[in-house]
């Protein structure tokens, strides 16, 4: 299970905000403190440094205690992580084989320092943003109280990773910082670690970072309630206590509340936060364009710019090869020239060796209609961008049956809707498509992107 599904079925099931750090004691006592809170929290969090300074036991202890943690709980490692050279082994150790689900990283390496744990795009990655370490306003507060370097932070995370794949950390944090934080990252889970900043000012500390739907933060149970005659007690008062502040800061808002540019109150779907990022960069207009096919439509789709948006252009290699590891095929082939790039990464995502036809024969040197290697009666899997009129998609297809492969399946980004799938299947193909026209047109209109004109235009192009 991803992250997110753990989390959400956690909240669900102890609806609580809460999280309890598994600080390394003794064995049994963490053992006790897992039995304990099961039911009474969303997350556990597990400080990595406490582990290491016990060494070699340590490191073991930390392996024993994740696997005494029930599956269906997320569980999240503190190590803000803080080393260039070395961050793509870590990550593969921290998410492949300790098996966490959310990590810590210091970002100020900036988006290089990150991105090995963006790979991995079931798992939580959690950028450190603010500490309330007295010296630490020395760098967090430059070079003005007004315009600090830690909102910089926060703004420039916004870009590196949607919130299904990025949230915000945060130490000893006042009640104005947080607000601040939560300002401009609206959609983001924020994960709060000092429980002496946080309790004494909890009501103040949940109106200034729970979201639109009343959550979006992670509290972290006080050690001391754990000393305490009857600690689930404590803590079930703690969850009730939050519970009630939430509930009257839900009733306290306007019924007719609206929908703002950059917060999204839809139900979650699963490419929902992609498709508001490909409209946010530009790859969705509006406006007359001609395409290719010499037709006139009063929008444009243009996804050529994601090459150069990691971040993005990993998250739809991920969402094609959902639909790719349904099917059965030998080699995968990118219709030239908008589809190569997708192919390429899904070729060493599935690590499936990769062709494509080409879109016009040279007159010299080999004159091949297929590049890269092959064998005849192969199947093989076409990719492509945009399924408008299906013409390039087919082209591409009769050329690898005229050398010997065999062709079943398209798998397309974007379907327009326009009866192609249907012109697909009389050819004897089968269409897949991660999204569709009419998907991504209710999914801007609901998350206040597009008004209700253009909303119409796109819908118009299904018929």
């Amino acid at each position: 299970m991803t992250f997110w599904h753990k989390y959400e079925g956690a909240i669900s099931k102890t609806e609580s905000l809460l999280y309890a750090n598994l600080d390394p004691d003794l064995e049994q006592d963490l053992q006790e403190r897992i039995s304990q809170t099961q039911d009474l929290v969303c997350a556990y969090t597990l400080n990595l440094g406490a582990y290491q300074i016990l060494g070699a036991e340590g490191i073991r202890l930390l392996q024993s205690i994740r696997r005494s943690i029930p599956v269906s709980i997320p569980i999240i490692l503190d190590a803000q992580y803080s080393n260039l050279e070395t961050s793509t082994g870590f990550a593969r150790l921290v998410f492949e084989t300790w098996e966490m689900d959310g990590c810590t990283v210091l970002p100020y390496a900036g988006l290089d320092q990150v991105a090995p744990f963006l790979m991995y795009s079931d798992r939580l990655v959690f950028v450190l943003c603010y500490t309330g370490n007295p010296s630490g306003s020395v760098l967090q507060d430059y070079p003005h109280s007004d315009t600090p370097l830690y909102l910089h932070l926060v703004e420039a995370a916004q870009s590196w990773g949607t919130p299904d794949q990025l949230a915000l950390s945060l130490g000893e944090v006042m009640p104005d910082v947080l607000a601040q934080v939560r300002l401009i990252a609206p959609e983001r889970l924020i994960l709060l670690t000092d429980y002496d900043s946080i309790f004494p000012e909890i009501t103040e500390i949940l109106d200034a970072g729970l979201n639109s739907s009343g959550d979006g933060l992670l509290l972290p149970i006080p050690p001391k309630i754990f000393a305490e005659k009857k600690p689930r007690e404590a803590i079930a008062d703690l969850r009730d206590k939050i519970n009630q502040e939430r509930q009257q800061k839900l009733e306290g808002r306007p019924t007719c509340e609206l929908w703002v540019p950059d917060v999204c109150f839809l139900d979650a779907t699963p490419y929902r936060d992609l498709i508001l990022q490909l409209y946010d960069i530009g790859c969705i207009t509006f406006g007359d364009h001609v395409q290719a096919s010499g037709q006139v439509f009063p929008y444009y789709i243009d996804l050529r710019k994601i090459i150069s948006l990691p971040q993005i252009f990993h998250q739809i290699v991920s969402a094609y090869a959902d639909i790719l590891k349904t099917l059965e095929f030998d080699r995968i082939a990118g219709i030239p020239y908008g589809a190569l790039p997708t192919a390429t990464g899904l070729a060493l995502r599935l690590e499936h060796p990769m062709i494509y036809p080409r879109k016009e024969v040279k007159n010299y040197g080999a004159k091949r209609l297929v590049e890269g290697h092959f064998e005849p009666g192969e199947k093989v899997v076409v990719i492509e961008d945009i399924l408008i009129t299906g013409r390039s998609a087919m082209e591409g297809a009769a050329k690898l049956k005229s050398v010997g492969l065999e062709v079943e399946d398209i798998v397309v980004f974007i379907d327009h809707e326009r009866g192609v799938k249907e012109k697909l299947k009389e050819e004897g193909y089968c269409g897949h498509s991660v999204l569709t026209l009419s998907e991504i047109a209710q999914t801007l209109k609901e998350g206040g992107r597009i008004t209700g004109d253009q909303y119409e235009s796109l819908m118009s192009e299904q018929a």
